[in-house]
Order: structure tokens, then C-alpha cells, then sequence
């Protein structure tokens, strides 16, 4: 499936701008997710390979394996369903906020094929909480999913960064019934000031703000504490790493996704112009870093969800081995077809085994 994606698929795509592209993709996943047979169908075939997917126990959820598909795919929770059938062991819907947004103006999303790579500043554009909540609600609640749903949750852009805090409480109020795991997005480079928020003592504001209305789920009847994570940027420095291990250790999280886009212009972006985050390849090796070096720092006591640069099975190996318990991809489908979290899986699993 793959060589047939990369061969005769892909090319058409591309002769389609980015983001309709993106949006064909999305809009077919949508429609295979409401054919449930299809569905069935289609998660009993990825399952049958020469070796079968391996779970994985992380913050008190089991994924039926270790890929997932990131953030930033399904923004709006209207393709998920169909993500098990193309092979993922979880989804992360999102980014969401809870005022609903546009995003920056088109275009907004580049790729750049020769180097396996996509620059966005797409500026979390979504339908907003409320609308999202309502969609998930007519969805299977998590248990009795086929795989685990996380949701992103990030900062509107009409909201001031102080405001920040009661900003992530809202869309949390609204969806934290409808999530496996709930991923605090404080690292996109697309919303002005978003990444202050990795700051200490701003960190400390929001998570304090969202792990108590965490905590008082558990005391109204029907509700529970949710898994939450914190995702960051590749850009930082290993000291500010450091401060942001320690701020979560503080308010008990349960992982940490490293990581996020990048700023940084490595290799052939040096002399380029478009502003945004820059993922795919390009950004493999200092992802990978972080995640061997929050590992190393940890103890390997933090789960970590490993994401950046992951096209093929030495790249997901790789993470891994840097002390990854998880993986998720996105520019990696973009190039590699709908089928490449099936595959990874299946080559992580045969691996584990030998």
C-alpha cells in the first residue's frame, strides 16, 4: 500500500494545494469513520501481519500499540473513528480552544517534498469546544472505544496570556468527559505568546488552574481524573527542559509529547522565508534528543510520547530507544500514505519480539 500511495496517490495530491489536500484527507477519513463495517473490516486486515501489534500500558490507559497520529490531523474530532482502521493504536484530536477560530489567512501550510518536510502557521484554527464537545458526544465514550482519543487543548487567540489559565479551564470543562487523555498545547509557534507559557511561573498558574479541576472530578459522581500531558517545543534549551520536568513532577502529570514544530531553519530551511513550525525529517534528530534527555532526567519514570520527523520504522525505532513509550506522526502520513501507522507498528512489534 505504501509503494501505491507513493507512486500514483501522492502525486496527485500534491498537484493539490496544501491545505485542500489536508482537507480531502480529511473529509474521506470522516466518511470512512460513519461506515462502521468498513471500519471493522479494515482494523481485522492491518491486525493480520507476519507479526501481530503489541500493547502498550501507559498512564493507566492500554493502547493497542505504540503509533499514534498527532495532533493537528483532526482538529475538529470529525475523523478519528477511522484511525484504528488504518492501523493507529491512539488519536490525538486537537488542537482545540475554547473560542472558536479561523486561524491565520491562507496559505498557511507548505511542503517542501525534497526534504520530507511541511512548514504550517496554520494559528489553531477549529470549530471551538463547545462545537467539538457536542461532536464527541454522539461518539463512543472512552472505554468503550476501539483505541484511546487525547485532546489537545490550546489558548484562543483573543484571550490574553494572563487569561490563560481560565482559557484551558473552559475548553477543559467541556471535553474532559469525552478524553482518554487530555495534552496541554503550550508550544505551538502559530499563536502569538503561546509559548510564554512554558515559563515557570506562568506553567505553574495553568497547570495548578487544571490539575485542581482535575482533582475535583474525581468527587462528582460519574466523573474521573483524567491523564493529563504537557506538550513542548524542541525549542528550548535543556535548562528550561529542566524547569518544565520539575514543574510537572510538582503537579504530578502523568507524560510529557516532545515535541512540538520547530522555529529553527536547519540544513536547506537556512535560507528560506516562510514563517511557521517546521516539521517532518528536518526535525527527527533534535526530537529525538529531547526525548533521550527527558528520559535520562526522569529516570525514565515520565512517559513519554515521542513526535517529530517520524517517516519509517528507523525513525519510530529511534524514539523508542531514546526512552519514547509512545510515538505519533503526522507529516510522515503525508508522505508515506494512510497506512503508515499500520506498518510502523507492525515493524515495532516484530522488533520487540526479536
Amino acid at each position: 500500500m505504501g509503494a501505491i500511495y507513493e507512486k500514483m496517490l501522492r502525486p496527485l495530491l500534491f498537484r493539490l494545494e496544501a491545505e485542500r489536500a489536508h482537507e480531502l484527507a480529511v473529509n474521506s477519513m470522516a466518511l470512512l469513520g460513519r461506515i462502521t463495517p468498513v471500519c471493522r473490516f479494515l482494523e481485522a486486515m492491518v491486525r493480520v501481519s507476519p507479526a501481530s501489534f503489541r500493547p502498550v500500558e501507559a498512564f493507566g490507559i492500554r493502547f493497542p500499540n505504540a503509533v499514534g497520529l498527532a495532533a493537528g490531523f483532526d482538529k475538529n474530532a470529525r475523523a478519528w473513528p477511522a484511525a484504528a482502521a488504518l492501523g493507529f493504536g491512539h488519536v490525538e484530536v486537537g488542537t482545540v480552544t475554547a473560542v472558536a477560530q479561523p486561524g491565520n489567512p491562507r496559505p498557511r501550510i507548505f511542503r517542501y517534498p525534497s526534504e520530507e518536510a511541511v512548514i504550517n502557521r496554520l494559528g489553531f484554527n477549529n470549530d471551538g469546544s463547545e462545537k467539538v464537545a457536542a461532536r464527541l458526544a454522539r461518539r463512543p465514550p472512552p472505554g468503550k472505544r476501539t483505541i484511546p482519543v487525547g485532546i489537545n487543548l490550546g489558548k484562543s487567540r483573543v484571550v490574553e496570556i494572563d487569561r490563560a489559565p481560565e482559557d484551558y479551564l473552559a475548553s477543559f470543562a467541556r471535553l474532559a468527559d469525552f478524553a482518554d487523555f487530555v495534552v496541554l498545547n503550550v508550544s505551538s509557534p502559530n499563536t502569538p505568546g503561546l509559548r510564554e507559557l512554558q515559563d515557570e511561573s506562568r506553567l505553574r498558574d495553568l497547570l495548578s488552574a487544571v490539575t485542581e479541576a482535575n482533582a475535583g472530578r474525581a468527587l462528582a459522581p460519574g466523573k474521573w481524573r483524567v491523564p493529563i500531558l504537557l506538550k513542548i517545543a524542541p525549542d528550548l534549551e535543556f535548562s528550561q527542559i529542566d524547569a518544565v520536568i520539575g514543574v510537572i513532577g510538582d503537579f504530578g502529570l502523568s507524560g510529557i509529547v516532545a515535541t512540538n514544530t520547530t522555529l529553527a531553519r536547519p540544513g536547506a530551511f537556512a535560507r528560506g522565508s516562510e514563517t511557521g513550525g517546521l516539521s517532518g525529517a528536518p526535525l527527527r534528530r533534535r526530537s529525538t534528543e529531547i526525548v533521550r534527555y527527558i528520559s535520562r532526567a526522569t529516570g525514565g519514570k515520565l512517559p513519554i510520547i515521542g513526535v517529530g520527523g517520524i517517516t519509517d520504522i528507523s525513525g519510530a525505532a529511534e524514539k523508542m530507544d531514546a526512552g519514547a513509550t509512545l510515538v505519533q506522526l503526522y507529516t510522515g502520513m503525508i508522505y508515506r500514505g494512510p497506512f503508515i501507522g499500520a506498518r510502523l507498528a507492525w515493524a515495532l512489534s516484530d522488533r520487540q519480539r526479536r
